[in-house]
């Protein structure tokens, strides 16, 4: 079976569902199943990465300007060459897979795919949460007037439409109008982790030198207003003097102003000093942060699956987690972790919580979060699970 994916992006500072298809693109690879990923980006910005799949950046560079124009076109990331490259080559495919909504990728998707006779699926990776429409309500407008002429018919077209738990899928259907499609509830999850040593932790701590060998608890996803930042910082200030021993690590890349933003709400409440942001965290350093952390703290607003979430489980590391976290029920239920509101007083409930844990139930806590990965959240029943899905619609069973 040949896969093509259309993508916004391969870029993963910008978050996004392109950590899923890569690693369960690996085990498919694996398999041997020939995949390609269709992408906007600028040829010259994909260069620089290296995947063993075929990477078809058909974008153009990222306009530098400040005017309407080029923001709007910077976010729609207009690029008809790819859709000319889709038609040339959409024959060679079994299957499109269609990972985001609400850009040039998905107008180009709807253009190539409806009406073609070609089996695809769309992946919408959290982007139909009614959580959206409440905090933007003007851009809302503007999304469903594009629903009913694109993304819309996209969806109500596919030969099934993919959710990756069963939170999500129910809060798809309260969006948009008019909304039909072929539910299908997969699995989803994060690749296991390689075996824990020494130098990973060493390698994340070197990052950030005035943490030294302190404890800390994790913030590790995009430095975004959707995930509840702000609460954290603030929470955190109020439990920081009955815990000296603890400090926050903010870790992800964010957009400059809001980081700063973050950065002076720190200093205002004393606490600056306790809290370390070193950006973008990869490689080794990467489960060196989960595996170093006491628990890893998410009050997102908004979360559709949070692979960071299946992560932080696989390296033994609990989950502080907001009801707005679509598996907060898989947490909860396994006691892998600590849900509470996405509030000012849920977020404290939360740290509170869990600093008030003795050191055998936080790590009972993280045992049995491993235990849910292993059983639910490994990218492997991932790739499984999607597989199954494509194979049913293009009858390549």
């Amino acid at each position: 079976m040949k896969i093509l994916h259309i993508i916004p992006s391969i870029d993963p500072t910008g978050g996004g569902p392109i950590e899923g298809v890569l690693r369960m693109g690996d085990i498919l690879l694996a398999r041997g199943f020939e995949q390609s990923l269709l992408t906007l980006d600028d040829p010259e910005f994909t260069a620089g990465f290296t995947h063993d799949r075929n990477v078809h950046a058909e974008g153009r560079p990222y306009r530098t300007g400040d005017g309407l124009i080029d923001r709007a076109l910077n976010w729609a990331r207009y690029s008809p060459e790819a859709l000319a490259w889709g038609r040339a080559h959409l024959h060679e495919y079994d299957v499109v897979v269609v990972n985001s909504l609400w850009n040039y990728s998905t107008r180009l998707a709807r253009q190539l795919l409806v009406g073609s006779g070609k089996p695809y699926v769309v992946y919408p990776h959290g982007m139909l949460d009614p959580w959206f429409r409440k905090r933007y309500p003007h851009k809302h407008a503007l999304k469903q007037a594009l629903w009913l002429f694109n993304e819309g018919v996209l969806i109500r077209n596919a030969s099934a439409v993919m959710f990756t738990c069963e939170q999500e899928r129910l809060l798809a259907r309260k969006t948009f109008w008019p909304y039909r499609a072929r539910e299908q509830v997969v699995s989803y999850g994060a690749a296991v982790p390689p075996p824990a040593e020494p130098v990973q932790e060493a390698a994340f701590r070197s990052m950030m030198p005035a943490l030294g060998d302190r404890a800390y608890l994790l913030y590790f996803s995009r430095i975004h207003e959707k995930k509840g930042c702000d609460m954290l910082i603030d929470a955190f200030a109020r439990v920081a003097q009955q815990h000296p021993e603890v400090d926050l690590v903010m870790a992800g890349p964010g957009a400059e102003g809001l980081v700063a933003s973050l950065k002076q709400q720190a200093a205002a409440r004393g606490i600056a000093a306790r809290i370390h942001w070193p950006g973008m965290v990869t490689g080794p350093a990467k489960y060196g942060a989960y595996r170093g952390a006491l628990a890893f703290v998410l009050p997102s607003h908004q979360e559709n699956f949070g692979i960071v979430v299946a992560e932080a489980l696989a390296c033994g590391c609990p989950a502080l987690i907001s009801d707005q976290v679509n598996i907060w029920r898989e947490i909860a239920d396994a006691g892998a972790g600590l849900v509470a509101p996405d509030t000012p007083a849920g977020t404290d409930a939360l740290l509170r919580g869990f600093l008030a844990l003795s050191k055998g139930e936080r790590q009972a806590m993280g045992a049995r979060g491993l235990s849910l990965f292993e059983q639910r959240f490994t990218i492997e029943a991932a790739a499984d699970s999607m597989l199954a899905v494509l194979e049913a619609v293009t009858g390549r069973i």
